[in-house]
């Protein structure tokens, strides 16, 4: 008997060209999802993919099984949905998705002027997006702007980076912006992700070229990032509504090398009447 988990593997994978990939949408481990669809092409007596230079291709075979199953599932999820909401009958439930820090920092404090329910999930621009593509949140705030037909973006926040360094630290005043390079390159550097965001689009803007620094420490959390340097870790780029009201120990440097960053709302086209979509979006703008 074919498992109901099967299709949904098989069809990550199919979006993901990509075993591994599909399975940290889904939060499984590699191992898992391949086992999902072995069993599924046993099931169905023909491989679903091939492997073509690193990365996976889709049979005829899997094509027809993805064009029948697709509609299917996403009408699955969708009454699934409905049943969740209808199970709670005084509420009415949206689902967003966001980046855990902009959630704590700006959105939880307006979240007591609604009365909707709302079930929030925290992760990466490209771990939100898989969540709308696959309905399992109505709305994500991103920095990024997917092509994905049927999901439209609105403008929504522009963040503004800045560098922060532990209260006690010497900086020095610098006129030059090689002088500023100079010294910042010589620093001890705290990084959300080893490819350093922000970081690098920093440097592009104002440096005009590439960051030749190694963070001695990636944490993919800005407020642990905030602790870090304020313990004197090193310095780092956090964006500047995470500083209004905090009493870390910190400071700015170099106040003229700001970098800011679009953030979007994004939801799908086909619900974008819906009055709690509606509803949250104007909560959360205001």
């Amino acid at each position: 008997m074919v498992d109901f988990e099967w299709y949904r593997s098989f069809i990550a994978i199919y979006r993901h060209h990509s075993v591994s990939e599909a399975a940290k949408t889904r939060m499984m481990t590699q191992p898992a999802m391949s086992q999902h669809l072995a069993a599924l092409e046993a099931e169905v007596g023909e491989p679903l993919f091939a492997r073509v230079s690193r990365r996976l291709v889709v049979t005829e075979r899997g094509k027809e099984l993805y064009s029948r199953l697709a509609p299917l599932m996403e009408s699955l999820e969708e009454a699934t949905a409905d049943l969740k909401s209808a199970s709670l009958p005084n509420s009415k439930v949206i689902r967003i998705g966001l980046p855990l820090e902009f959630f704590h920092e700006l959105i939880l404090p307006k979240l007591m002027h609604t009365a909707l329910s709302i079930v929030t999930y925290f992760g990466t621009a490209d771990q939100l997006i898989e969540l709308l593509k696959e309905d399992q949140v109505d709305l994500i705030v991103t920095s990024k702007k997917y092509v994905v037909p049927g999901i439209e973006y609105e403008p929504f926040f522009v963040e503004a980076f800045a560098i922060i360094a532990p209260e006690q630290h010497v900086v020095p005043e610098l006129d030059s912006l090689k002088e500023k390079e100079e010294w910042l390159s010589s620093q001890k550097w705290i990084s959300y992700g080893l490819e350093l965001p922000i970081i690098r689009r920093l440097w592009r803007e104002h440096f005009k070229r590439r960051p030749l620094i190694k963070p001695v420490n990636v944490i993919p959390n800005l407020h642990a990032i905030m602790r870090a340097v304020e313990m004197g870790t090193g310095i780092s780029i956090i964006p500047t509504y995470m500083l209004k009201h905090s009493k870390a120990s910190i400071q700015i440097v170099f106040d003229n090398l700001i970098v800011h960053n679009q953030l979007y709302i994004a939801y799908k086209s086909k619900h974008k009447h819906v009055p709690e979509l509606l509803e949250i979006i104007t909560v959360i703008r205001y």
